[in-house]
């Protein structure tokens, strides 16, 4: 058993470390079902229910002000390379689509916790999800910090976000052969063109990762000492996260934007953040997850049902809503993945849908986190 809450912290950074490595250097097809930072979580909360870890003060404090501290560095970071002025370069169909996913999403979260009676843990859960399902892992780990969720629920979410999203990533998969027949349904015209000018990444050069680490450094004891000092935005956590985000946004529009290595640093961080939460959970604690995987389904038809109905009013052809509904929930990667399986020249339009999220994913999980505890109480 761990006792020292350095060996504690050095223990999860090397699962965070092997559990990467292993995914960027070999081939195991099991990556494509479950995600490097899935296999983190259950690794960690299965090293957490073995007694690995020594539930004492000195690791608890190390576990807070960890999770302090790197949750806003990482949103700084994950927010400097996202220009937020290429989404409005999209066309009208493709921005109503976008809006489309976005409200539906919210609506189905909010119609499933009224039907199913969420209690506080259920509502805490599905919270912390809605902000993986406007946004990305990194907006679902800062609205469920800035909620409060508990490790359990938190698990809870995670699952779900794992199970649903492969389902739905498949079955949109499934569809796109048939894109024609549901584009003569909707009488929509396709008239997609390529979007040259639309990037996510553009830094290039040598990866400074040290300035970063010292920038974000920088930027966490910032948002920290302004919330310490009384600065409040409904609570402590939500005023740091909405702090950063607001810096990263900032920061996007300057030259920091073209620092190369930001990616990177924030995806170690948000693995780290993810480690350190498995940590403090338990597997006798998740014999319920059924339940949330089948609420995570009825959102999903909910969400499904509202697109179609808009395609049909709005004229929108399939790939428009199937892109900004899995830039959602999937985010960039499987947005990416299945705008190229319509045109290889329309992957920058799944891109930057994807990282919008980034963007107003926090935001849109904080108000939708806490409308469901509302209805919770």
């Amino acid at each position: 058993m761990i006792s020292s809450p350095l060996l504690y912290l050095l223990s999860l950074v090397l699962l965070v470390a092997i559990v990467t490595f292993i995914e960027q250097k070999s081939r195991l097809k099991i990556f494509k079902f479950v995600p490097a930072v899935v296999m983190i979580y259950i690794f960690s909360m299965l090293f957490a229910s073995l007694g690995m870890f020594e539930q004492n003060e000195d690791i608890n404090s190390v576990y807070e002000n960890a999770k302090k501290y790197l949750l806003p560095a990482m949103l700084f970071l994950m927010l400097l390379q996202v220009d937020i002025r290429d989404f409005f370069k999209l066309g009208k169909s493709l921005l109503i689509a976008y809006s489309l996913a976005i409200l539906s999403i919210v609506f189905g979260f909010i119609a499933v916790s009224w039907a199913f009676s969420f209690d506080a843990d259920m509502a805490g859960a599905f919270g912390a999800l809605s902000g993986s399902w406007t946004g990305g892992m990194a907006n679902m780990v800062a609205v469920g910090t800035a909620l409060g969720v508990s490790q359990e629920a938190f698990g809870y979410a995670l699952i779900v976000d794992s199970v649903n999203y492969t389902l739905w990533m498949m079955f949109l998969l499934f569809l796109t052969p048939f894109a024609r027949y549901f584009n003569a349904f909707t009488a929509s015209h396709e008239q997609m063109q390529k979007l040259d000018n639309i990037n996510y990444i553009s830094a290039v050069g040598e990866r400074r990762y040290l300035f970063l680490l010292l920038l974000s450094a920088l930027v966490a004891f910032g948002v920290n000492f302004l919330a310490y000092s009384g600065f409040e935005i409904l609570n402590y956590t939500t005023t740091t996260v909405i702090l950063a985000t607001a810096l990263g946004i900032l920061g996007s529009f300057t030259k920091l934007k073209t620092i190369n290595g930001s990616s990177e640093t924030g995806s170690a961080m948000l693995y780290m953040l993810i480690a350190l939460i498995g940590s403090k959970a338990l597997f006798e604690n998740f014999s319920g997850v059924g339940v949330y995987v089948f609420g995570g389904f009825c959102i999903l038809v909910i969400h499904a049902l509202v697109m179609v109905a808009g395609a049909k009013v709005f004229k929108l052809d399939l790939f428009s809503i199937a892109v900004a509904s899995l830039s959602n929930i999937g985010g960039v990667a499987s947005a990416s993945i299945l705008a190229a399986t319509y045109n290889k020249a329309l992957v920058g339009v799944g891109v930057l849908m994807a990282v919008m999220g980034f963007i107003i994913g926090t935001f849109v999980g904080l108000m939708v986190g806490n409308i469901l505890v509302w209805l919770a109480n």
